[in-house]
């Protein structure tokens, strides 16, 4: 069973850059896609961008997260998430989840997940 912590949430300016990171655990990265979520205040929790084990990033279509990076260093087990340009809009909670191989857009496809780290963008 994986085990995933996320860490690098603060307090951020907008206009801001920040790091996210998933630390995996229990196993290795080399054959699962590693999804990173978000859970913003009144919405629904919506995926973010996911780089399946091969490396190909999938953006799912949504060009509101145009300033989000997903990358992954299999060597030291981990996942980022890069964000460029905050916006106040990007406050809330960012999760990483896990799958084998291939990106899904939604969470029920994923089945590790971790707990969470929070992000606030405010002035």
């Amino acid at each position: 069973q994986l085990r995933l912590v996320e860490s690098g949430g603060r307090l951020a300016q907008p206009g801001g850059s920040l790091t996210l990171s998933c630390e995996v655990s229990g196993g290795t990265l080399d054959s699962v896609a590693v999804a990173w979520f978000r859970q913003t205040p009144g919405k629904e929790r919506e995926v973010v961008r996911c780089i399946s084990s091969s490396g190909d990033v999938s953006r799912f279509g949504d060009n509101d997260m145009g300033h989000f990076t997903v990358s992954r260093d299999n060597a030291k087990n981990m996942g980022y998430l890069q964000v460029n340009g905050l916006k106040p809009e990007d406050t809330g909670v960012y999760y990483c989840a896990v799958r084998q191989y291939a990106c899904l857009s939604f969470q029920e496809g994923y089945g590790a997940w971790g707990q969470g780290t929070r992000v606030t963008v405010s002035s």
